[in-house]
């Protein structure tokens, strides 16, 4: 049997996503797969890459042979070049910058309303009457 390391395509029309996977040659593109190996997102910016290292060295020691765009994939994660002994592998990947926490900004008023508080004298004598109408029944 042979085995592919390949892409396993997921999301809408115009908004693909892909599922790193090791599946056998023969199966359908999006069919039944071995293993699901790692991610990739390539219409976010920048595209957001990621995969198991041990699954995909484990992958091609055991003779597994990347897609295309996988050995691509591969080669940015630094995961190629320590499958083919470079001990100076490092990975290429650009991450997205983490979001700026929100602060309020105190020289401003408020927008948000405060809450009227209501009365609540008009359910108390309700249940004041309901609780009177038993204790006058069993008399």
């Amino acid at each position: 049997m042979a085995v592919k390391i390949r892409l396993k395509r997921l999301g809408k029309i115009r908004a693909p996503y892909y599922r790193i996977v090791v599946a056998d040659s023969k199966t359908k593109r999006d069919g039944r797969v071995i293993e699901e190996i790692g991610k990739y997102h390539p219409t976010e910016e920048p595209s957001f890459i990621e995969i198991d290292s041990d699954r995909a060295l484990y992958w091609l020691s055991v003779g597994a042979q990347p897609t295309e765009q996988v050995a691509a994939l591969l080669k940015i994660t630094g995961d190629w070049g320590k499958f083919k002994g470079d001990k100076d592998a490092k990975s290429t990947l650009k991450v997205k910058e983490p979001k700026v926490p929100f602060e309020i900004d105190a020289s401003k008023k408020s927008v948000v309303k405060p809450k009227v508080e209501k009365k609540t004298e008009a359910p108390a004598k309700a249940d004041a009457e309901a609780a009177e109408a038993p204790a006058a029944d069993a008399e």
